[in-house]
């Protein structure tokens, strides 16, 4: 009986071994690029980014799409700017390989490329009551690297900030909205507490500064020494040259840590928050090819109930609510985005490439009309 039961449980560890290794063969495979389909005859178009497969920034084309028919809620933005994010390197190599269960398996279901956007409205649909055309708007979209995107009128998507240009306005929705939620909804950020911003000079981290301010924090910045006078003039009030100091090795202790590198062990990091503080997890150098950014947030999760920190994973969301507390921060002036180089839509493929050396100064903007 033992043999028999050893011979099933045999067989069934090499089922489960096969079924995982033919999965992972299948979500790991790279289907070759579709060409686009032909335009059809008479339709208005425009011009957009796209990717018809899984790949590095070669596979990506510039084509001419056509316009779809508004639904009732839909709102027809015409594009000013877009900028680049994390997330369309993340889209554009199909990894963590998860993200394709969502997204497709061996190619994107959706072929456009971009997410945030900043543009003014050209028409809406009959049931639309927020915009109306002729309005300047900032959000995000499927497909912003593109002269025309469509958003529902409940989507995300706000009126943009008066004193703030389009390329401005499209640097802030998805950073922004990430430094905004992980320090008013995870840190829960009192005025007086002390604050550590981990990559203080990227996309995220530079709005994490300026908002910690904001919100009446003392904020220590971390980030190399030739960003040390860019992030003092966003506010800063400490600067840490993570090339000359670690800062998990230091005497003082921080109310909350907004970590978007990922480059101490977590022990590290809490022997340095605060007994009732908290450390939130926003991003990591060190992306796992099958889990990717999750990866941390997950180890943090099992870490959680044995430490008196909070540890706290961030996934933000992008609400209209918040883009709209976005420019009433920027229109008070306490939030200004550092725009470090500037495309054009043919160039997305050299945006994609400076994004991935991971030396960007604040946000990489996409200017569509020129």
């Amino acid at each position: 009986m033992y043999r028999l039961f050893a011979k099933i449980l045999a067989g069934l560890i090499a089922t489960v071994v096969l079924a995982v290794g033919a999965l992972a063969l299948v979500v790991s495979h790279n289907a070759a690029c579709e060409p686009p389909p032909p335009a059809a005859d008479g339709a208005s178009s425009f011009t957009a980014v796209m990717q018809r497969c899984y790949g590095d920034a070669d596979i990506i084309t510039v084509e001419t799409v056509a316009k779809a028919e508004l639904a009732e809620s839909d709102v027809l933005v015409r594009v000013h700017a877009a900028s680049v994010n994390p997330l369309d390197k993340h889209f554009l190599h199909g990894t963590p390989y998860l993200l394709r269960l969502v997204n497709g398996l061996n190619a994107p279901q959706s072929p456009r490329m971009g997410a945030d956007f900043a543009g003014v409205v050209e028409a809406v649909g009959s049931g639309v009551t927020r915009f109306e055309p002729g309005d300047a708007v900032f959000g995000v979209a499927n497909g912003a690297f593109a002269e025309y995107v469509v958003r529902s009128e409940t989507g995300g998507m706000a009126l943009k900030p008066a004193n703030l240009s389009f390329e401005q306005a499209a640097a802030l929705p998805v950073a922004a909205i990430t430094a905004l939620q992980a320090l008013r909804d995870k840190a829960q950020v009192q005025p007086g507490q002390h604050v550590l911003i981990n990559g203080a000079s990227g996309g995220v981290g530079s709005y994490a500064v300026q908002l910690a301010k904001a919100m009446g924090a003392t904020v220590t910045a971390v980030c190399s020494g030739r960003n040390a006078e860019l992030v003092r003039a966003l506010g800063a009030d400490r600067v840490i040259d993570y090339t000359q100091q670690n800062y998990t090795e230091g005497d003082t202790r921080y109310h909350a840590i907004i970590d978007m590198v990922g480059n101490h062990a977590i022990s590290d990091i809490l022997g340095v928050t605060e007994p009732d503080g908290v450390l939130v997890l926003v991003g990591s150098m060190k992306i796992d090819p099958w889990w990717g950014p999750l990866a941390r947030p997950l180890h943090a999760v099992v870490r959680s109930p044995f430490v008196s920190q909070r540890l706290e994973p961030l996934l933000a969301i992008t609400t209209a609510e918040d883009l709209t507390a976005l420019a009433r921060y920027a229109d008070n002036g306490q939030l200004t985005p550092v725009i470090d180089q500037r495309f054009t839509l043919a160039d997305v493929p050299e945006a994609i490439r400076y994004l991935e050396r991971g030396r960007t100064r604040g946000k990489l903007v996409v200017n569509v009309v020129q």
